[in-house]
């Protein structure tokens, strides 16, 4: 397990909270800052003094105030910090819970872990640490993608089926204009299964925010 860890958090309720979960892994004085430029600082003598920390915890936003600052976000901090550590682990701890930006920061700056804000984060933490611990890279189940990382190949049918509700023709009422139209399949449960198959595929839960969708895609 990790003997120095640094927190970068300039909202001591989140820091407390991160201090608690490492205090569960016997970790009980982890360095903590509130700036970006203490944390480079810190991790700087740390190197110099032949004592390097094993584990950056850190948010990606930091609020400006009266004191000014070099480094002014998480992101800014993590490259600053893998220049001159390189091997350095790295936690992302952010209120931001899209996976789209986890992903980035993991491919372009090679962080091992990014857990949002929120609801079960002290558990999410813990998985984390251990998950780093062991030499793997965490990928939270409370990240959310974004609508453009949901991808469907629409098919002439589907185009058929969306372009009827996007007229007024209710779901039910759809197998009769597929049969006037000698399109097939025509049953109620494949219209059904169908929809829900695109819905999903598309993190959408209404045939409205479908219909709105391909009309903005130019689907139909």
């Amino acid at each position: 397990m990790f003997e120095k860890v640094l927190i970068a958090e300039d909202f001591e309720s989140s820091s407390i909270s991160v201090r608690k979960t490492l205090e569960g892994f016997g970790i009980k004085n982890p360095s903590y800052v509130y700036y970006c430029d203490d944390a480079l600082m810190h991790i700087q003598k740390a190197i110099s003094a032949d004592l390097p920390y094993d584990l950056l915890i850190t948010d990606l936003s930091f609020e400006e105030d009266a004191r000014a600052q070099k480094i002014k976000s998480g992101v800014a901090l993590i490259e600053a910090a893998k220049k001159i550590q390189p091997n350095l682990k790295v936690l992302v701890f952010s209120i931001d819970n899209r996976a789209s930006v986890a992903n980035k920061l993991k491919k372009e700056l090679g962080i091992d872990a990014y857990v949002p804000k929120g609801r079960r984060d002290s558990q999410d933490l813990m998985d984390a640490i251990t998950a780093i611990a062991k030499n793997r890279k965490h990928s939270s189940f409370n990240l959310k993608r974004d609508v453009e990382e949901y991808t469907h190949d629409f098919t002439a049918f589907d185009i058929e089926i969306i372009t009827l509700l996007s007229d007024g023709i209710s779901q039910k009422e759809i197998p009769n204009h597929l049969k006037l139209k000698g399109i097939t399949p025509s049953g109620l449960s494949s219209v059904e299964k169908r929809l829900n198959y695109i819905k999903t595929a598309l993190n959408i839960s209404k045939n409205e925010q479908l219909i709105a969708y391909c009309k903005d895609k130019k689907v139909i």
